[in-house]
């Protein structure tokens, strides 16, 4: 998994920051979060292929969140794309949607599917043979729900030299590695251990933005390899902060802290902030393995 930051400021862009926008990509697909003003123009800056983008997660229909989807739908059929566009999105979606694409994009080359969701329960909306992607419900002004994209956890390896050294049978290498041990043709019994190493511990990343502090999180993001949650606040503007349905950076780290996440990436600043390191230094004050998201920033996890 590789996260790379198109965007990550609040609602008013500023010279600096851009609105929500991340590309996630995994074993070569790329998955969009969030797609706020600019996020095409960005895709193109980091050289991001707009072709091997397929699935668009949308946390809600706050414009800072979903403003870029009219111009990446229509670039891509000026492109020539063909395969089609899954755009997951809380219920409503269509609603925004459907009169741009109507409007706009009646002669798209390509099928825009609208993928709509309950933004109220945490669910399983995507399903690949290697990642599982899951709503997290958030508390905010209006629905919203944040995405925990989470590895399968895989079979073990077969070592290939082992496999050679013992003359394996290729019929019997997919019992092996799903776990058998191996008799060779004169009786001698070889462990499974001795054949196989273990698959890579499986990663997950969970994006929490725009949402008040929500402990209800915690157990559903328990031992998160990244974590990325809005820290759109300093604790001066707490009142602020409850009065918009936000979070500090203090609280941010909370969240990060009880549920035992690796890492946290902190994001979605006001613009009233010039500077980030008072947000940064607040969050590694509770959680010390804090990062603060800044665009073009790539991150492996």
């Amino acid at each position: 998994m590789e996260l790379l930051i198109l965007g990550c400021g609040s609602a008013a862009p500023t010279t600096k920051h851009l609105p929500s926008c991340q590309i996630l990509e995994h074993r070569g697909k790329l998955y969009m979060i969030d797609c706020g003003e600019g996020a095409q123009l960005s895709l193109r800056k980091h050289r991001v292929s707009f072709s091997r983008l397929v699935h668009i997660f949308i946390s809600h229909l706050h414009g800072d969140h979903c403003f870029g989807l009219p111009g990446i739908i229509s670039s891509m059929g000026l492109l020539g794309r063909t395969a089609p566009l899954f755009i997951h999105g809380p219920s409503g979606i269509e609603l925004y949607l459907e009169p741009i694409l109507k409007f706009f994009c009646d002669r798209l080359p390509y099928e825009v599917k609208i993928c709509p969701h309950d933004t109220k329960q945490m669910a399983c909306i995507l399903e690949t043979r290697s990642l599982e992607v899951h709503t997290l419900p958030l508390n905010h002004r209006i629905p919203c729900a944040g995405f925990l994209f989470r590895e399968k956890t895989q079979k073990s390896h077969l070592i290939a030299e082992m496999a050679e050294f013992y003359k394996i049978p290729v019929s019997l290498r997919k019992d092996i590695i799903a776990g058998a041990d191996y008799t060779c043709p004169d009786g001698t019994l070889i462990p499974n251990s001795r054949l196989t190493k273990p698959a890579n511990t499986p990663k997950s990343y969970a994006y929490c933005s725009d949402t008040a502090y929500h402990p209800q999180l915690i157990e559903q993001i328990k031992g998160v390899s990244l974590l990325y949650h809005e820290a759109t606040f300093m604790e001066s503007e707490c009142k602020r902060a409850i009065e918009t349905c936000h979070s500090t950076a203090k609280e941010a780290a909370r969240i990060a802290q009880l549920s035992e996440a690796e890492r946290l990436l902190i994001g979605h600043y006001s613009a009233r902030y010039t500077d980030e390191s008072g947000l940064l230094q607040e969050a590694r004050s509770v959680f010390p393995n804090t990062i603060a998201a800044n665009e073009g920033m790539t991150i492996e996890i």
